[in-house]
């Protein structure tokens, strides 16, 4: 990892990160305020334990000042958190029906439309969150509308979110159900990729916001906004969510979660998948006019994900490191300091 990448990293722990966190210091009191005990505790604790996500997705923000910093940052807060929200409400105190997991996630697909009507997202429950998902919603409307370029963008990100959708409805449902439903939804996402890895691909966010970071700009051509997409969804997204899958392993074993790094046959189909995946997000974001930016955000979501301490204690230590020398990290002792201080920063181990 050479002196400019850690030059950027330095700039994303010590100017983005604190953004980021009043952020969501404010998005938390507001989920203080929600009536209902359930869905209270679940925006709560999405906020406290998912804290990371929030600042990953940001990391674009690297390469912003100004008001297009707090901007990107307040959009990416946002949003992120309407989707952790959901994601916990569905997995912690869901009902178990597809119909219901739909009616929550529409409030993602109308959060990117700032002329969309809000809908009743609870209307499967015999509860409601006293409109804190509304707010939410609300507030990402004016952060995308306001967006210079959002109209190049907001079809892609309306067919990211779609998949994503898609796939939170079917991966909630029952054991034995929910994979029969992945397989047949997602075989066919890619050429080459397994349904599990196909899924993976539609469960990142991150697509989303490179859309929205190329949406800054004035006068974006459809043509980069098609080559933003293509960037980042199969294999970014692909590589982002499998990381995430593969430091939880044993946490989802424990508790029945489906886990899309199990799927692979053996842990050496996996690290092969999962190397062959990153590999190509790697191509794919350099191949952009400005690659270096988004080779930036791949190399540090993997050197975050293969860092900590889960890794250790599962002992996949061998694979990860295969996965960081596939985006170009060779050691991740020069990186050392800075996730430190991001711990500090963020709060996390």
């Amino acid at each position: 990892m050479d002196r400019h990448t850690l030059s950027l990293a330095s700039r994303f722990v010590t100017r983005v990160i604190p953004g980021a966190a009043a952020e969501l210091k404010a998005l938390r009191r507001r989920a203080a305020a929600i009536p209902h005990q359930g869905a209270r505790r679940e925006a709560l604790a999405s906020i406290d334990a998912k804290a990371f996500h929030v600042h990953g997705g940001c990391i674009l923000a690297t390469f912003l000042s100004g008001d297009a910093l707090r901007r990107y940052v307040k959009l990416v807060a946002t949003y992120e958190t309407a989707v952790d929200y959901l994601d916990n409400l569905c997995d912690r105190i869901g009902t178990g029906h597809e119909a219901d997991f739909r009616a929550l996630h529409e409030s993602l697909i109308d959060a990117l439309h700032p002329a969309a009507p809000r809908r009743d997202y609870f209307r499967h429950r015999d509860y409601d969150d006293g409109g804190y998902l509304d707010g939410l919603v609300a507030d990402c409307q004016r952060y995308f509308g306001a967006l210079p370029s959002y109209e190049r963008i907001v079809n892609h990100a309306d067919d990211i979110t779609q998949r994503y959708c898609d796939l939170q409805s079917r991966k909630h449902l029952a054991p034995g159900e929910r994979e029969r439903q992945c397989i047949t939804a997602f075989s066919a996402v890619a050429p080459q990729m397994s349904w599990w890895e196909g899924a993976a691909a539609c469960g990142s966010t991150m697509p989303t916001f490179a859309l929205a970071y190329a949406a800054l700009e004035t006068g974006l051509s459809a043509a980069r906004a098609q080559d933003v997409r293509d960037a980042y969804f199969p294999y970014f997204s692909a590589t982002h969510i499998l990381l995430d899958y593969f430091i939880d392993q044993a946490e989802d074993r424990e508790h029945g979660e489906l886990n899309f790094v199990a799927c692979y046959p053996s842990s050496d189909d996996a690290r092969a998948g999962m190397v062959g995946i990153a590999r190509a997000a790697l191509a794919k974001v350099g191949a952009l006019p400005d690659g270096y930016r988004h080779a930036f955000a791949l190399r540090a979501m993997c050197a975050f994900y293969c860092s900590r301490p889960k890794i250790r204690r599962q002992a996949l230590t061998t694979t990860a490191q295969a996965i960081l020398r596939a985006v170009d990290v060779d050691s991740l002792a020069l990186v050392q300091p800075l996730l430190r201080l991001y711990a500090n920063l963020a709060g996390r181990d």
